[in-house]
């Protein structure tokens, strides 16, 4: 079916829902990453401050020789070592925080502010969409999701105190009895962590692949996208024909300037004009099949000579484009035809179809119009005796 949503977003639609906000985004990958960056973390914080409780405590126990050292009563002393102590704990901890937090939301897709989401909506309201959100596969899948952390954190709780069981009641010394709580307590704290990280990341992977149905397009909104970035392919068509039609006028009108018409005879036709102010000739016009017809017919009208010399027609044809001097390699033939022009002129003769005067058919190789190089450039080439600037 037209209307289904098979198609790859593109760049502009993935653009406009980031806008929207609709981004694939699991709250759950950045709590459980605090939570096990926390669990990694704090056995070492924990040393680290316990050692420091030890070297306070032996501190407070001798106070007067602190006090006479440092110049300040005793107490002053231990307390703000406590107070630095505390504050860089916490410093450890938040920075830590802040940056598992951040991180989590830059990989998710970054900071996205999005104001659409803030406006009131109509479709917000509406009851039946409510009751897809309520009993729809996000709502089923939120329910699996919380069922399945409480069945996991559950299982790893369990198997931890399970653990703790045999030294309830035992015969072993109290403070080795709280080295294995305090170690078991940041094992199940490290294991609940990853085993929720695992879960978050599967939930992320489900919302990226709603977000990505989401944002998919039908086949004939890519096309619509396309002809807004790319123009109409039937009316960029139409300006094109109207051109290629402007410029095809335009050079007609330049055929009656011409100085002479060298023809295939009835293939190819170029309409060349000499100026001496202009250095080479010119090519005017030129075409084949149809135009060149209609360039014969308007030099015929205007009384521009056409004179008959295929290989020569054909050189000029392959080797210029409308505006562009002669290549140097054709200046010698060219010049031959138009001395043989102007002196017909000369004679009161206008117009006419005339054969070549040239009796040489070889002619030099030269290079098709796109591998020229000095396009539009003048070019000095032999100046015809008795030509003046028109």
């Amino acid at each position: 079916m037209s209307g289904e949503k098979t198609e790859k977003p593109t760049a502009k639609r993935r653009k406009e829902a980031r806008k929207k906000g609709q981004i694939a985004r699991t709250p759950d990958l950045g709590g459980w990453g605090i939570l096990l960056a926390v669990g990694l973390v704090l056995p070492a914080l924990v040393s680290h401050e316990m050692d420091v409780v030890k070297e306070l405590m032996t501190t407070a126990l001798s106070f007067p020789a602190v006090a006479a050292h440092a110049g300040l009563p005793g107490a002053g002393v231990v307390l703000r070592r406590a107070a630095e102590q505390a504050f860089l704990a916490v410093v450890v901890l938040g920075a830590g925080v802040m940056v598992v937090g951040v991180g989590a939301s830059i990989a998710q897709g970054g900071f996205v502010v999005s104001p659409s989401l803030l406006k009131p909506s109509a479709a917000k309201l509406n009851p039946l969409k409510g009751a897809k959100r309520l009993f729809g596969p996000q709502t089923l899948w939120e329910g699996a999701k919380t069922l399945l952390k409480a069945s996991v954190v559950g299982l790893v709780v369990y198997a931890a105190i399970k653990a703790l069981i045999p030294l309830v009641g035992g015969l072993m010394p109290i403070p080795h009895v709280l080295d294995e709580l305090t170690s078991a307590a940041v094992s199940m704290l490290r294991n609940v962590a990853f085993a929720g990280f695992v879960l978050a990341f599967a939930d992320y992977a489900v919302a990226r692949r709603r977000v990505g149905k989401q944002v998919r397009m039908t086949k004939e909104e890519v096309k619509q996208e396309y002809k807004q970035a790319e123009g109409d392919p039937q009316l960029k068509g139409a300006i094109r024909s109207r051109q290629l039609a402007m410029a095809r006028n335009r050079m007609m009108a330049d055929v009656p300037t011409a100085d002479v018409v060298l023809v295939n005879p009835t293939h190819v036709a170029v309409a060349l004009r000499y100026r001496s102010d202009e250095g080479a000739p010119k090519v005017v016009a030129r075409g084949a099949g149809a135009v060149a017809a209609a360039i014969r017919a308007k030099a015929t009208e205007a009384g521009v000579p056409l004179v008959r010399d295929v290989p020569l027609a054909r050189a000029l044809y392959t080797s210029t484009r409308v505006g562009m001097s002669i290549p140097p390699e054709l200046f010698s033939a060219v010049a031959t035809v138009l001395a043989f022009v102007i002196t017909r002129k000369s004679r009161g003769m206008r117009g006419g179809s005339v054969s070549s005067p040239r009796r040489d058919e070889e002619l030099p190789a030269v290079l098709p119009a796109g591998r020229r190089t000095g396009r539009g450039r003048k070019r000095s080439g032999p100046r015809l005796p008795g030509r003046s600037a028109a």
